[in-house]
Formats: C-alpha cells, structure tokens, sequence
C-alpha cells in the first residue's frame, strides 16, 4: 500500500536490488538492462502456463518500479538505512512500540517509554522541521500513524519491449504493423485492491493496520509483511474472483506501430507514450521494439547499397557480354561486362539501392560469378581441349614456386 509521499510499508522487508541481481551501488543504467533481462525470461507471454516465472516477472516489475525511479529508489534508500541502522528505538514494533514480539498491532507507548507521536515530533525536531513535513510527513504513514496524507504523486508507467518480424521490402521501404502486447497491470476488475467488486474493506487484524508484523527469531525480531493483507493493511472478506486477492493482472492490447523505411535488421525503434500505463495519472513508458528483418532470396543489403550475385559463363566473362540483371522493385538493367572479368569483380549500378532519408537512394553492388559446368557436351569438350592447346605455354602457377622459393630462403 502506498504511503506518504509514494512510501510503502513493506519497502524494509523487500531487497530489491537482490530481485533483480544488482548491487546497491549499480547505476540506473545496469538496473535497467538487468530488468529488461529478467523481463524477457519471465515474459507470460513466452512462458505460458508457468505460474513461478508469471509470479517472478510480477516481482521483477515491482523492484524496477521503485529502484529504477530514481526519486523513488532515494526514499527506499534511506527507508532501508533507517531499518538496518538501529533508526527506529526499538526496531519495528519491539520492546520499544508497545513490547510486542508475536503478530499483532505496534501502535501507542510501550515498555520502552516511546509513544508514535513523541517519536515523530522528535525526529522533525531534529531535521530542524516544524509542523508538516521532514521525518514525520515522509514516514508517517509507514507506522499508519501519519499526520499528513499527501497526494500520490504520477508516476511514468514502465518501458515495454518486443520483437517485430518484417520482410525484407517491407524494411526497405517502411510498413504499418499491428503488434499484441501484454504487460502486469492493476486486475482491471477490482482496480488493483484484491477485493471483490462492490464489497468494502476493513482494517487487517493480524498487523492492526500496520501492513507488516513483528517475527520473533529467539534474540532478536524481524518485520515482516503481514500474511493476511500482504501488506495493504486492509483485508476484503471476500477475493476479487479475477485476480484471486493478488490485486494484479495482465493487461492485453493490440497498437498500430510505423516501422520507418530503411530499417536494419536488429534495429531498435522507440515508439514514445506506447509502453505500460502510467500511475496516478502520469505519462505511459514507451515501447521499444527490436526489427527482425527476414532475408531476400536475390537481395542483400550492405548499409545503403543493395547487392547481388550474377552468374556468368566462363565465355561470357572470357569473350564480354551484355547481361540483364533484375532491381528491387523497380525495371531490369543491362550490366557490361568487359572481356577478361574475373570471378568475383563487383560492378556498380547507381541510384539503384536503398532509399535514404534524404531522398536519395544508395546502389545496386553486382558480383560476377563465373560459372563452371559440371557436365560437357562432347563439342564442348574438344573446344576446350582445342583451348587448352592454344595457352598451353603459359602456365598460370608457376609464380607459386618461384614466390614460396623467395619467401623461404628470406626466413
């Protein structure tokens, strides 16, 4: 349950840097990638069924809701600092609040001589704080005791990210696509409470309202969430029958998202206010979607050229030739080749490539590949032959022996 200034009170008992496997120290940089890992493995949509990663991909998108705001993730700090420093005389709900060491409430002055009210005005006194504000403004509510109650502040709802498949023209030359997204959301039933719709809550009697409660472990005592609220401090006599009490749910849509033209594959596109919906009126995250782009049986792309292998006979690359080669959308051009081309000599036919953002468009890159027959008939074979006698006196390997000869004697 939020508190005060987006607060909750379960913030002491929950190590979310561990949920998502980073240290305190890690930058918001590190948290991010370790979210978006955790997210993908544990997406319900990629793993159908499987209610452990449903529940751990809930978990991950609560710690990154608090450690990766960075205003939130300040207040967990210091909630967590005041916890595990001896803050609070007493601990949570100790010898100090009221002596209590099994479940139940922590409120009013106890053994310890502190009383909630005292406390709170002592440590505002202080931070130099007067009235509303400082330590009891900012903690306040985490006991149920707060004196001031403070407007939910908006919160930007959380990045999403997916993965679109699109062909390889469609890349080339930009398309419309409708994408189905899933992502954690309140139970759009009960609006995220737990309770059934249309029934009221009362205060938890295990914690009092507390939302956490004090284990004793033999020498020393932990807070903990309570069971029977889960936190929220209150309790419905009966379950949201959508959600099972839980409060959370997953919510399905389908967004038209514009994949501009000349999109690489692998290319990430960040499509702004598409992503999860914001909190207490604040902006939706965006969405990112990263483009598979399937290749061409003809066609391949290098940067803003498109390119293509021809296939050639050896007398078409030996005699010249004009051969036809097909563009990419667009009427077939007439490539020259010179007599003599080698295999592998790549010949360039401008304006034919991939259009730029500018206008203009890149080239057609065409790489000759000399064919060899792997059957002849028995003219073509005594032409060779015939050939074969003709250059007979100029053998094409002997610079071989002569090169590793030199190179040999050198070493």
């Amino acid at each position: 349950m939020a508190d005060n200034d987006g607060i909750r009170s379960d913030w002491v008992n929950k190590d979310f840097y561990a949920e998502l496997g980073v240290a305190k120290t890690a930058t918001a940089d590190d948290i991010k990638k370790a979210y978006r890992k955790l997210a993908r493995a544990n997406h319900p949509d990629s793993n159908p069924g499987d209610t452990a990663k449903h529940e751990k991909f809930k978990k991950v998108a609560e710690a990154y809701d608090v450690i990766g705001d960075p205003e939130k993730r300040k207040k967990y700090d210091e909630v967590r600092s005041l916890y595990a420093g001896g803050g609070f005389p007493g601990g949570f709900g100790g010898a100090g609040f009221g002596g209590r060491s099994t479940y139940g409430n922590t409120g009013g002055a106890g053994a310890g001589g502190y009383n909630f009210d005292d406390l709170f005005a002592q440590a505002t006194a202080q931070q130099g704080g007067a009235g509303g504000g400082g330590f009891a403004d900012m903690f306040g509510d985490l006991f149920g005791g707060g004196r001031s109650q403070r407007r939910v502040r908006p919160q930007k709802g959380a990045d999403i990210e997916t993965t679109a498949t699109v062909g390889f023209v469609d890349a080339l030359e930009g398309v419309t696509i409708q994408l189905r997204l899933t992502s954690d959301a309140p139970c759009p039933d009960c609006n995220g409470t737990g309770g059934k719709p249309g029934t009221k809550p009362h205060v938890c009697n295990v914690c009092g309202g507390q939302g956490s409660v004090i284990q004793d472990l033999g020498g020393f005592q932990v807070s903990e969430t309570c069971p029977a609220c889960g936190g929220r401090q209150v309790v419905y006599d009966e379950a949201c029958p959508t959600c099972h009490g839980s409060g959370r749910g997953l919510s399905g849509r389908t967004i038209s998202a514009k994949i501009p033209a000349g999109v690489k594959d692998g290319q990430r596109i960040r499509l702004r206010g598409k992503g999860a919906v914001g909190e207490a009126g604040g902006p939706n995250g965006d969405l990112f979607v990263v483009v598979k782009v399937t290749p061409h049986r003809v066609f391949s792309r290098s940067g803003d050229n498109l390119t293509i292998d021809v296939p050639v006979s050896f007398d078409e690359a030996a005699l010249g030739s004009e051969v036809r080669i097909p563009t990419l959308g667009g009427s077939p051009v007439t490539l020259k080749v010179p007599a003599g081309t080698p295999n592998g000599r790549t010949f360039r036919v401008r304006g034919r490539g991939v259009k730029k953002a500018d206008g203009t468009s890149g080239d057609l890159l065409a790489t000759v590949e000399v064919q060899v027959p792997a059957v002849l008939s028995p003219e073509a074979r005594e032409a060779l032959e015939a050939y074969r006698a003709a250059t007979g006196g100029k053998p094409l390997r002997e610079g071989l022996f002569d090169t590793a000869a030199s190179e040999a004697a050198s070493a």
